[in-house]
């Protein structure tokens, strides 16, 4: 006898229901994530390739497909559909946006479809505190840290930080833009920090007076040359992942998240690849430093390059699905589907 199956409600979730569902759980998702990070390690995922859609006519921009699956108790398959467009940020809306398409484990169907700015925001800032907890292990922790770029993703990853327990003595900031730094340090005194806050001129200032650097910005290609600002030893949130020179980051400890993701798309751990035909510059992945099967080194600089892999997002999304689905405020489409009678 053929297994019973029914077609999913479909439910559209926007972004203020999104941002409701994850509000003050930050320490939860920071678990989910690295909880994701081991299934994927553990190989109970899928998690191809991202596809990128790129323009002749705006070279700056792209929208980028992650198809993903992912077991466990999750059981959700899906793919994050999500836009990067630089120039918008001039014209004073956000650079990126996102949707997220849950499909059903058993059935196939679309189930959800979110808004996932937020979600990526969420997983991306959730994934660098992982990073900055983990790999400061065995280290004195950093309590002077610098963001590079600050825009909307170095906003939820210090959010991130503050609620998972990081505290500062120093934030340092430094930005092209003079109107994105004072507009991320009058956020940052509306959080209550007791940081002394300060502008940096220069990028090297930045970095010399941080123990922990988040780069957080839509560089292209690397701009970051000189190893020696890196002397001091620091730990690195490499999150915009091409602001390093290969240089660096031969010169570094490297984790990346996925090493197959992180080494595409002219990456910088993917040009350092490409400079000296192999991997050795690569520790291993941060699920590898989370089981022990390696060991970070407290006397080098040490830089975690995420590539972000679209199981993050997954887990993030069915996460807030099933929060809004518990709560009964699911906003369900009715008869989105029609055909549903193979001769009608």
């Amino acid at each position: 006898m053929s297994q019973q199956l029914t077609v999913p409600p479909f439910a559209v979730v926007p972004g203020a229901q999104v941002q409701s569902a994850l509000q003050g759980r930050e320490k939860e998702i920071v678990e989910l994530v690295e909880a994701t990070y081991r299934l994927h390690g553990a190989g109970d995922s899928v998690n191809p390739p991202s596809y990128f859609l790129r323009f002749p006519d705006r070279p700056s921009s792209r929208i980028i497909a992650l198809p993903a699956s992912i077991g466990g108790q999750l059981r959700v398959d899906g793919v994050k559909w999500i836009s990067s467009f630089p120039e918008n940020v001039a014209a004073g809306i956000p650079r990126a946006s996102a949707v997220l398409i849950l499909n059903d484990h058993d059935t196939g169907y679309p189930f959800a479809c979110m808004e996932a700015s937020v979600i990526s925001a969420t997983r991306t800032a959730a994934s660098a505190a992982a990073g900055a907890d983990w790999l400061s292990r065995g280290r004195p922790r950093p309590t002077r840290i610098g963001f590079f770029g600050v825009g909307l993703i170095a906003r939820y990853i210090h959010t991130y930080l503050a609620a998972t327990g990081w505290s500062f003595d120093e934030i340092g900031v430094h930005d092209l833009s003079s109107d994105s730094a004072a507009g991320f340090t009058g956020y940052l005194e509306q959080s209550g920090t007791g940081a002394r806050l300060t502008v940096h001129d220069s990028a090297e200032e930045l970095i010399r007076s941080s123990d922990l650097v988040v780069f957080a910005t839509v560089a292209g290609k690397p701009h970051v040359t000189d190893p020696s600002w890196f002397d001091h030893a620091p730990l690195v949130l490499h999150v915009s992942l091409r602001d390093l020179a290969p240089e660096i980051l031969l010169r570094s400890v490297n984790v990346v998240d996925d090493v197959e993701h992180c080494l595409k798309a002219d990456t910088s751990p993917h040009l350092v690849e490409q400079l000296t035909g192999n991997r050795d510059f690569l520790l291993g992945t941060l699920d590898d430093v989370m089981s022990g099967r390696v060991t970070v080194p407290s006397d080098q600089p040490v830089v975690f390059s995420p590539f972000g892999l679209g199981v993050l997002d997954l887990a993030v999304g069915k996460s807030v699905y099933d929060e809004l689905a518990r709560t009964g405020e699911l906003h369900v489409v009715d008869d989105f589907f029609t055909e549903l009678r193979r001769y009608g």
